[in-house]
């Protein structure tokens, strides 16, 4: 297949790679053009190092893109990784379409943040889903899913890594080939089952130590190792990443209100929450590295809280 992709970091430049492993030849890779003093996007680099046409188009709305497209006279369009909207116009010029890599099982989270908000919410599945693209979010016919289980102390990386990463680039390869050879099958999304989640951003992010355990306990996984969810310890801002939960059997097992540090040790600092507490193991202070959270206990001199 000729196959032009757009796509960004190392999830786009895996992409590539598989695609290039079994033989299909790469006419075109757009990626977004990097911001001044930003780090180099790793497809672009890839690409590069491939001897392999590379463009950055701040819109593919323009002409011009799309143009650029039309003139490589690809087979299919492969979307892996993608925030840049692809108008219709874009996406409909390779003989075959193309096709758009997203890690959730839609019409559920659509949006940008969809890996991180099925384990805020507690969900024990998530999955990914290969669909033809159109004007609408995340909204186009499903080519293809791919279901997983959640694991109860499963973090984002954890699930993107080990799970959502490596299916997404095995159903991009799977769709590509049902698309090409024309066995296929879309499916409208059912706008009833629909969901859309926005970025998380530094509000969704803060933790609420009134909320229950469970709460707090998923919204943590879910931000780690990106961006963190973050509090205050003692007038100092820090973002929690490695954590575990301990739930309180009976109203006897509490101690302390909520937001109060219950215990400190060489390890850890244990804080209160609504039905239990959540053992912080690895927390970063506000401009400064990720560190132990027993080591930042004794630099800062913090001690629980009186009972």
């Amino acid at each position: 297949m000729r196959i032009a992709i757009t796509g960004q970091q190392e999830f786009g430049k895996a992409v590539l790679e598989a695609f290039l492993a079994r033989g299909d030849q790469i006419v075109g890779v757009f990626c977004v053009p990097e911001k001044v003093g930003a780090k180099p996007d790793v497809l672009r680099e890839a690409a590069h190092a491939l001897d392999l046409p590379v463009f950055q188009f701040s819109s593919l709305r323009s002409g011009f893109a799309q143009d650029t497209l039309r003139k490589l006279d690809a087979d299919i369009g492969i979307m892996a990784y993608v925030l840049q909207f692809a108008p219709e116009a874009f996406v409909n010029i390779p003989r075959f379409g193309t096709i758009q890599f997203h890690p959730s099982l839609l019409p559920r989270h659509r949006g940008p943040s969809s890996i991180s908000w099925p384990i805020v919410l507690g969900d024990t599945n998530t999955g990914i889903t290969v669909f033809r693209p159109t004007d609408g979010l995340d909204e186009g016919p499903v080519i293809l899913q791919k279901s997983c289980p959640i694991g109860p102390d499963e973090t984002l990386g954890e699930l993107y890594f080990n799970k959502l990463f490596p299916m997404g680039v095995a159903a991009l390869l799977e769709a590509a080939d049902l698309v090409f050879s024309g066995r296929h099958a879309e499916h409208a999304q059912d706008e009833s089952q629909a969901s859309y989640e926005g970025w998380f951003h530094e509000e969704e992010s803060r933790i609420h130590w009134t909320h229950h355990a469970d709460q707090v306990y998923n919204l943590i996984r879910a931000c780690n190792p990106a961006p963190g969810a973050w509090t205050v310890l003692n007038g100092e801002r820090v973002w929690i990443y490695d954590a575990r939960k301990h739930l309180v059997r009976t109203h006897g097992d509490v101690r302390g209100k909520p937001g109060e540090i219950a215990s400190v040790d060489d390890h850890s600092i244990s804080i209160n929450t609504h039905g239990g507490r959540i053992e912080v193991l690895k927390l970063r202070p506000e401009g400064g590295k990720k560190m132990a959270a027993g080591d930042y206990a004794r630099l800062r001199g913090l001690v629980a809280s009186a009972s």
